[in-house]
């Protein structure tokens, strides 16, 4: 009976959209506040597969009983859809509007299947979401499939779980809605597994980079020399002619550890952990090594010759270690960056 009396009153005060000519309107929008609103038929139509079949039942209605056209859109301010329809003729929706109305054209855009408009609303939504609006508009987002908003709220949740923990939208989520809160604290603890996994690949990126940085510096050394330390075949290392090398720090940490292997009486069997790092890098340097004519750097055409008799036998994390080193070298060669004095590193092995 209310609605009756509402329709009755909506069609004694049609109006039209601001800005659109709809004197020729042939198709009223009824509102939940007993306004009407003036559109056009072909309009609605070819902006919406849905008000497109309603217009379709509406006018079978209109053959049977007569009268107008008529479709209703209840639920939301009348103001929200005068907006929706604006922007179905426009294709524009003001700031204003989306600030005041973004929820509610979201939900029309999402039940009237206007593309446009939901991607709009959902990127002016995602600019305003808060620590104490994010479970609200969590929820909005799933029941509307907005993606992009719904990844916004995620973001917002994960980097500030504990002020959105303290909000009443999280305690209501949490008397209402187990699943959901479920759900979110999965995202959560998943997401710090990913967090985790990143820096550990990020880490262990930054070792295999030391480690082919390390690699080009023991080849820089054994062939061409360099300060206090320069190719078992040459003479020392001339300093009046040659600077100190660009990558100082790694250089001479290896010079240094050289040095100390070859007087050291302990060596890698008795112990001594500087000359095993040594003997490892050695072993590495030979697994990539791929010059036909002897090498300069000590042991490689020794280690070759090991290797191509246990290569069957070869332990698989050293495999993989070689693999990952020689991916970090084509990176380096590839990225072509610019060469600066790298600084001692917390982590590197040399030294």
């Amino acid at each position: 009976m209310k609605f009756t009396e509402d329709l009755t009153r909506s069609q004694q005060t049609t109006e039209g959209i601001p800005g659109i000519d709809t004197s020729d309107a042939d198709v009223r929008i009824v509102t939940s506040g007993g306004r009407c609103i003036a559109a056009h038929s072909h309009v609605l139509a070819s902006a919406s597969t849905v008000l497109e079949k309603q217009l379709e039942r509406a006018e079978k209605r209109r053959t049977t009983s007569g009268g107008g056209k008529t479709i209703r859109i209840l639920g939301v301010p009348c103001d929200a859809v005068s907006a929706f329809l604006s922007f179905i003729y426009t294709s524009r929706c003001s700031a204003e509007e989306m600030e005041r109305y973004g929820v509610h054209l979201l939900v029309l855009s999402h039940v009237y299947c206007v593309g446009r408009l939901k991607r709009e609303c959902e990127r002016g939504l995602a600019r305003t979401v808060t620590a104490e609006s994010v479970v609200d508009l969590l929820q909005l987002a799933r029941m509307c499939d907005a993606a992009y908003l719904k990844m916004r709220c995620l973001k917002v949740l994960e980097g500030g779980f504990k002020e959105v923990e303290a909000t009443e939208g999280w305690k209501f989520l949490q008397a209402h809605d187990p699943f959901l809160e479920l759900e979110l604290l999965q995202f959560l603890d998943d997401a710090e597994s990913r967090k985790k996994r990143r820096m550990r690949s990020r880490d262990e990126q930054g070792l295999y980079m030391e480690l082919n940085e390390a690699m080009d510096c023991l080849e820089h050394i054994c062939m061409e020399g360099c300060t206090t330390v320069g190719p078992h075949d040459g003479g020392p290392p001339n300093q009046t002619k040659k600077g100190p090398c660009q990558r100082y720090s790694t250089c001479m940490g290896l010079q240094l550890l050289i040095r100390h292997f070859a007087t050291c009486r302990r060596k890698v069997h008795g112990g001594c952990s500087r000359c095993k790092r040594l003997w490892q890098l050695l072993r590495l340097h030979s697994s990539i090594c791929e010059r036909p004519e002897p090498c300069k750097v000590p042991l490689c055409e020794q280690f070759k010759m090991k290797l191509s008799v246990e290569r069957k036998e070869e332990d698989g994390k050293w495999r993989l270690l070689v693999r990952k080193v020689v991916s970090a070298k084509a990176m380096s060669s590839l990225s072509q960056r610019e060469t600066v004095e790298l600084q001692p590193h917390k982590g590197c092995w040399v030294g």
